[in-house]
């Protein structure tokens, strides 16, 4: 073979002062210089980060100096694209003339040569054969395309943006020579598919940039074609004596050799596809396959009349099940980008037909910003082809306006709106029920039709994630505050409504929530939100819209708390309205306005006893009656009569009827005392009513539930409550009332007195009474415990109450009754599933309660033990609580925490060996011995795995363990001890002068790494 070598290496990064890299360069340092004398002569490789002007100036040189000498150039690029893959190494050419020569291919190697540490490729680049060595270990992952740092951040952009240049700037000249892109395509291919990650990486991206390239080139030849038509018309158009027929000849000549470049180009851009997309937009790497699915779009929607057909469109729907979600939001993208061009739909109908369910489960991807898109994309599928979606399919995607994710939710609201609240809302249905009034007015309309689609949603807990997913696109709808009080305050009969009381529901519903979200913004529990801080415009805005619901809601506001006053629901969404109120609204200082509002308000909790009003109605008047407020010198007092009529009626109540620590009571009656309790206790939960002597006045009853049993369970709950809040509202004032030692002791006393009451109340044969018994003693103890810790200890305050032991066994006794009740409980059961979860609710409380006397000292640590058995068993319902308390208990005292654990698994153990020993057969509560290994092993790992932080920890466990096992052995004379067997010493008496007596001298294990001891299986053996 007849040709010339050349052997090219050097380095060029040395000049980079801000890169501390040893990538060799494989140009020819200081081979050119630039046009500019402000830039310095540098390399093709340290160009590409010097931005658009360096790149022009340099590939200009590069064209001329390509034009001299073509060879030489040539091999400076193919040196530019192996250094852009990091390659440290060198590269060597040979030339040869013949296509058809049989011994190239065999050439054509990709191995390792252990023995020198290097590794070669050797590729066909017509007219070269390249050669490239390099060290074994380049293929460790760090490459520029790859590396890290705001420098080689830029790299692949700037690197795309050279190729980019590169052609532009040869699109007039040598990119038509059948040289030089016939090279750069052939080098490309072939690095492309090589199995070194850098080198496809790299060229892969090179040779999808060159064919996105070739795109520009092709379409601006198209356009050169175009306006050569044009003329060509023009000039057959005129007259034969005016028509100049060289004219005509030269057009036509420029027109055919218009076509042929772009034959050419697109001859270009097919080999690139075959050669470099067919084997690359699969490749196990997936920022490869991104990268394919990315550029493919764009081909498509640049150079329609060749890749929007269905043969490229298959892998665009293909790709989309990646598994990748990189891969998956590249192919969403750039679908994007087509069905939003109107002219290009036509060819899109058999890929919409094919890939419509695909697009649909999209939406539920567990990628969220596949999923957005995807959404995005179906509501330009929406707007473009009306016939598409089924209205099976719309009701699918409307029900993701109460998705977790609120960006999704957020977009499923957009398809929401334009498909039924932007569009004719009237339908026949709608039009039959509204009335001539109302139809003549479009947001009515829209409203009805979004109270037609909640009701038919059937999720009517879910209305305020409703409202935040409609918040940005139907903000002035919702905000429309004369609309939703028109509709309820209209009298049916008189204006030909056909508004049910349960529409009226949903009407209020939707309005209470659009109150909410407007006064708090978009804070709900369970929807992440991507915004968490509010602009200072946007705060402006949110109070604004306070002033002003504030100020037309005021008046209205008792109208409509009269009008619902039968229906308890409703009116206690009613209720939550004043807490949205804003003290600086301009009605706000109306007193008239506010006493008629109390005065409903009062009317309203007097006639109901539902525990959600009353709950809101509590929160309203604890809004109202704040200091700062304009309300409270009205508020405050009428609040207070109210308590003060309802604490009067309980003690006429209870006077006549406790007597002889008895409760004697009819049934009228003790409906009636049930009811003001429940009044009290919401008010209490919220405010301090301590001034009104509520402990004194209901602690006896539970005396006599304690003696007697004679209390309604439901009576004895709500005073169980009633009483702790008093007991908490003492301890949170301290500050204020306790002023000497005799009012730290008497309320010690109460506390101590309580906590005696709540103990009988644990015995109560009523599940419901021993639990609220057991929460409120969690809550009082933990709340006495907090004020000890804040408390000043220069001044008066709380006396410390330690519960006794009597009191821990039975709150450890109730957690394993009530919680820990096994699966067969739940086998026996005939609870439906949503009884099920509410009674796993109910549990998880109880467990977390208990869990926070152990993190807040209350209970000593060790009872953690008597939980942390049932790690295992019932992880999938308290695993996340039982975490994070040993996570919590650790933070306190690794020390105590790790031999919390070792207790754990000793008392496992000998449970397990009495049973064994007992002979019978082991019951369903003991653990196995398997199980108890795995449980340690579970333990092991909430370590992590920077074990040098949890030394001590971990060598404390090794020794309780090693001594537990020990425990209870005696050791005869003549057995070695580990120290014995490590030094290979005798251990009997006598052996050797001055030995040692193996029973005088305790084991010892050295500690080794990670600590762990290192002991002998002999000595454990014996």
């Amino acid at each position: 073979m007849k040709g010339k070598k050349r052997a090219r290496e050097g380095s060029e990064n040395a000049k980079r002062r801000h890169v501390k890299t040893s990538c060799a360069s494989l140009g020819r340092p200081g081979s050119r210089h630039l046009k500019h004398a402000d830039i310095e002569a540098v390399t093709l490789f340290e160009v590409v980060t010097m931005g658009r002007g360096a790149m022009q100036a340099v590939v200009d040189d590069w064209i001329e100096a390509y034009l001299t000498d073509r060879d030489s150039s040539l091999l400076d690029l193919i040196s530019f694209f192996i250094q852009c893959s990091g390659c440290k190494g060198a590269v060597t050419a040979e030339m040869f003339h013949s296509r058809q020569d049989s011994q190239v291919m065999q050439k054509m190697v990709e191995e390792m040569d252990e023995g020198s540490g290097l590794q070669y490729k050797k590729f066909l680049a017509f007219p070269w054969i390249l050669t490239i060595t390099w060290p074994i270990d380049t293929d460790s992952g760090e490459y520029p395309l790859t590396m890290s740092g705001p420098y080689w951040r830029r790299f692949r952009s700037e690197f795309s943006e050279f190729v980019s240049v590169l052609v532009g700037q040869c699109q007039y000249s040598v990119i038509f020579d059948s040289y030089l892109m016939d090279t750069l395509i052939s080098l490309l291919t072939q690095l492309s598919d090589s199995y070194i990650r850098a080198f496809r990486h790299t060229c892969t991206l090179a040779a999808l940039k060159l064919l996105s390239s070739l795109v520009g080139v092709a379409l601006s030849l198209s356009v050169g074609v175009e306006n050569s038509q044009k003329l060509y018309e023009v000039e057959q158009t005129k007259s034969s004596s005016r028509r100049a027929s060289p004219r005509l000849e030269r057009i036509q000549r420029k027109i055919t050799e218009l076509q042929d470049k772009r034959v050419e180009i697109e001859n270009m851009m097919d080999n690139i596809f075959k050669g470099v997309f067919l084997k690359r937009y699969r490749d196990v790497l997936p920022e490869i396959r991104a990268m394919c699915m990315e550029e493919l779009g764009v081909w498509m929607r640049l150079y329609s009349s060749v890749f929007l057909t269905d043969s490229y469109l298959k892998y665009m729907g293909w790709m989309m099940h990646d598994k990748f979600p990189d891969v998956r939001l590249k192919c969403v993208l750039g679908l994007q980008g087509l069905y939003g061009d109107p002219l290009l739909l036509p060819r899109l109908d058999l890929f919409t037909s094919r890939f419509k369910d695909r697009l649909i489960s999209m939406t539920l991807d567990k990628d969220p910003e596949v999923a957005v898109q995807a959404m995005k994309l179906l509501i330009l599928i929406s707007e473009s082809c009306e016939d598409v979606l089924s209205p099976e399919d719309y009701k699918q995607l409307f029900q993701l306006v109460y998705s977790s994710q609120r960006p999704l939710a957020v977009t499923a609201g957009e398809l929401l709106h334009s498909r039924l609240l932007s569009s004719n809302p009237l339908t026949p249905d709608l039009q039959d029920t509204t009335n001539e009034k109302d139809s003549n007015t479009l947001p009515a309309a829209r409203l009805r039709a979004l109270l037609s689609f909640y009701h038919e949603s059937q999720l009517h807990q879910h209305v305020v994630y409703l409202v935040d997913s409609l918040w940005d696109c139907a903000g002035a709808l919702l905000k429309n505050w004369a609309l939703f009080t028109t509709l309820l305050l209209q009298d049916p009969i008189a204006q030909g409504t056909s508004l049910s009381l349960e529409e009226q529901s949903e009407v209020v519903e939707v309005m209470v929530a659009s109150i909410r979200q407007a006064a708090e913004g978009a804070v709900l529990p369970g929807r992440n939100s991507g915004k968490k801080v509010l602009s200072a415009k946007e705060k402006r805005t949110q109070v604004d819209d306070c002033c002003k619901l504030t100020e037309f809601i005021l008046p209205v506001l008792p109208q409509l708390l009269s009008k619902f006053s039968k229906n308890p629901q409703t009116v206690a969404s009613l209720m939550k309205i004043p807490q949205y109120f804003h003290p600086d609204s301009p009605g706000a200082e109306n007193t008239q306005l506010l006493s008629v509002l109390l005065t409903e308000m009062q009317a309203v909790v007097e006639l109901h006893s539902h525990p959600e009003l009353l709950e809101e109605a509590a929160r309203s008047y604890f809004i109202l009656c704040r200091a700062e407020t304009p309300w409270h010198p009205i508020a405050g007092p009428d609040r207070d009569a109210l308590v003060q009529r309802w604490t009067d009626r309980l003690a006429a109540l209870l006077g006549k009827s406790l007597q002889d620590d008895l409760l004697r009571v009819e049934e009228e009656q003790t409906e009636e005392v049930l009811t003001t309790l429940k009044k009290l206790t919401a008010f209490h939960n919220g405010q301090d009513l301590s001034g009104w002597g509520l402990y004194e006045l209901l602690c006896p009853l539970l005396s006599v539930d304690i003696k007697h049993g004679r209390l309604p369970d439901q009576v004895t709950v709500k005073v169980l409550q009633c009483v702790s809040y008093s007991v908490l509202w003492n301890l949170n004032t301290s500050g204020e009332t306790l002023t000497s030692r005799e009012k730290a002791v008497a309320q010690r006393r109460q506390l101590s007195v309580f906590c005696e009451k709540c103990l009988g109340c644990l015995s109560h044969a009523e599940r419901m009474v021993k639990e609220q018994a057991f929460l409120s003693l969690c809550d009082v103890l933990t709340a006495h415990n907090y004020q000890l810790q804040i408390w000043d200890p220069a001044s008066f305050g709380p006396l410390l109450y330690t519960p006794d032991p009597k009191l821990q066994r039975a709150l450890l006794l109730f957690i394993q009754e009530m919680v820990f009740i096994g699966a067969e409980h739940d086998s026996h059961s005939r609870v439906s599933d949503v009884g099920k979860l509410e009674d796993l609710h109910r549990r998880r409380i109880l467990l977390a309660a208990f869990c926070k006397l152990i993190i807040h000292g209350v209970l000593e640590m060790s009872m953690a033990a008597e939980i942390f058995k049932y790690y295992m068993k019932y992880f999938n319902d308290f695993g996340d609580i039982l975490k994070e308390t040993l996570s919590r208990t650790r933070q306190q005292d690794k020390i105590e925490s790790a031999r919390v654990l070792v207790l754990c698994l000793q008392q496992l153990f000998l449970r397990l060996k009495q049973e064994q020993d007992s002979g019978g057969s082991c019951s369903s509560g003991v653990q196995t011995f398997s199980s108890i290994k795995e449980l340690a092993r579970r333990f092991s790992l909430t370590f992590g795995w920077e074990q040098i932080k949890s030394r001590q920890s971990l060598a404390m466990i090794h020794r309780d363990g090693i001594e537990f096992v020990f425990q209870g052995i005696v050791q005869s004379p003549g057995t070695p001890t580990c120290r014995d067997v490590q030094e290979n010493k005798p251990s009997v008496p006598g052996t050797r002068a001055g030995s040692r007596s193996s029973t005088t001298e305790p084991p010892y294990w050295p500690l080794g790494p990670r600590g762990r001891i290192l002991c002998p299986s002999s000595a454990l053996i014996h």
